[in-house]
């Protein structure tokens, strides 16, 4: 498997959905039904105990799937969803420990910002690329907007509080690549074993115009 940067798995499609799982085998399901509708790329969190089991069954579905792992809030889980099959991390934050844990576990780290003295933070530590989070709480479209002057070559992927309808005005910002969020899996549609409407969530996410860089 080749390894992709942060880079490459963000411009592979306009969202990234984040995903949290009850069971390995709902995350094969749900994986699968996403991968019908065209995503490509998926953050699989380890909000539930669930995660990295459904990390593994996730990855070996398709030969064009990306799985991440989401939610890293302490270094040591950089190894371990490495050894689960994820090829990039997401964190809603960043320290030193996280940064160098992802480097030493070879897994490309989409960091989480909120602040201008988290994102000089992660600027010092040579990302290009970083997590907006939670977007909508921490101002949206103008806070982004408000970022483009002072770090102008800084690209974001805003995720938390996203919706089908607001998506378009956050990837029509120069400095967005991606978004994530977590509409593609509505939880009546994933209790009720509601595949099809995932798939269908899936497309249409996938078919929002992508910016052109």
């Amino acid at each position: 498997m080749t390894t992709k940067t942060v880079s490459d798995i963000v411009r592979l499609g306009p969202v990234i959905p984040v995903l949290a799982f009850d069971s390995a085998e709902q995350g094969e399901s749900v994986s699968r039904a996403l991968h019908a509708g065209g995503v490509k790329v998926l953050e699989i969190t380890l909000r539930t105990e669930a995660g990295l089991k459904a990390i593994e069954r996730a990855s070996g579905l398709a030969d064009d799937i990306v799985v991440g792992v989401g939610t890293i809030t302490r270094p040591e889980q950089c190894a371990l969803a490495k050894k689960a099959g994820a090829q990039f991390g997401v964190s809603p934050g960043l320290t030193k420990e996280m940064h160098q844990a992802a480097l030493d576990a070879g897994l490309p780290l989409l960091p989480g910002v909120m602040t201008p003295t988290d994102i000089i933070a992660a600027l010092e530590l040579g990302y290009e690329i970083v997590k907006f989070f939670p977007a909508q709480p921490a101002g949206g479209v103008p806070m982004l907007q408000a970022f483009h002057g002072p770090f102008p070559t800084l690209k974001f992927c805003p995720t938390g509080g996203i919706t089908a309808e607001s998506a378009l005005n956050f990837l029509a910002l120069p400095n967005v690549v991606c978004v994530g969020g977590s509409w593609l899996t509505p939880k009546s549609a994933v209790a009720a074993q509601n595949w099809a409407e995932v798939t269908r969530l899936a497309r249409a996410a996938s078919e929002l115009a992508p910016p052109v860089r």
